[in-house]
C-alpha cells in the first residue's frame, strides 16, 4: 500500500475547544494541523505557508466564514466550512455551489474527519488531472513549435509541407533528439 503524505490543514476557529476536539480524531500521520483564531491571522499564515485544506469554524471573530472561504475559491486548497445549525440552510447552497464542503458544526468531530478524508481524496484526484493537463499543454506547445518550424521551412526553403515534415523527422532521428529540439534549431536558423 502506497503511503500518502500528510495534508497540511489550517483550522480557523475562535474556539480552541473545537481545535482540541478535532485533534482527537485526526491522525497526525494523515493531517498536519495549524491553528488560527481569526480570519486575519489565517490570512497571514496562508501567505507564509502552503496549505492543502482550510477548515473554517464559523462564525469567525473578525469576518463571516463564507466570505473568508470565498476569497480562496481560485486556490488549490480544499475548503470545509462548519457553520451553526441555524444558518446551515442559508450558507450550504452558496458554499456548495462554489465547491466548498459545508457541514453543521453541531456534527460530531468524526464527521469532520470523514469530510477531510473525502476532500483529501478529491485533492489527489485534481492533482493527477492537473499533472495530466500540464503534460497535454506541453505536448500542444511542442506541436505548435514543430508547425512553426515547418512553416519556416516552407517559406524560406520553399519546401512542401510533406518535405518539411520529413526533414524535421529525419533530422530528429539522425541527431537522436526530439522533434521539438529540431524545431527550435530550424526556427533559430531561419527566423
Amino acid at each position: 500500500m502506497k503511503m500518502v503524505s500528510a495534508k497540511n490543514v489550517l483550522i480557523i476557529s475562535e474556539s480552541r475547544t473545537f481545535l482540541d476536539s478535532i485533534k482527537n480524531v485526526l491522525p497526525p500521520d494523515e493531517f498536519s494541523l495549524t491553528y488560527a483564531d481569526s480570519g486575519s491571522q489565517a490570512r497571514r499564515l496562508i501567505v507564509s505557508r502552503d496549505f492543502d485544506i482550510l477548515v473554517i469554524n464559523a462564525p469567525l471573530p473578525d469576518e463571516h466564514g463564507l466570505s473568508f472561504a470565498s476569497d480562496y475559491l481560485d486556490s488549490s486548497m480544499g475548503i470545509l466550512l462548519l457553520c451553526p445549525p441555524e444558518t446551515y440552510d442559508q450558507i450550504a447552497p452558496d458554499g456548495e455551489e462554489n465547491g466548498i464542503v459545508v457541514l453543521s458544526n453541531s456534527n460530531p468531530p468524526a464527521f469532520v474527519y470523514i469530510a477531510l478524508k473525502m476532500i483529501s481524496s478529491i485533492i489527489r484526484r485534481l492533482e493527477r488531472m492537473e499533472k495530466k493537463n500540464k503534460t497535454l499543454q506541453e505536448k500542444m506547445e511542442d506541436i505548435r513549435l514543430v508547425n512553426r518550424a515547418k512553416w519556416a521551412l516552407i517559406e524560406k526553403k520553399k519546401m512542401t509541407e510533406e518535405e518539411a515534415h520529413k526533414y524535421i523527422e529525419k533530422m530528429a532521428m539522425d541527431k537522436r533528439v526530439t522533434r521539438k529540439e529540431v524545431a527550435e534549431l530550424v526556427i533559430e536558423m531561419l527566423e
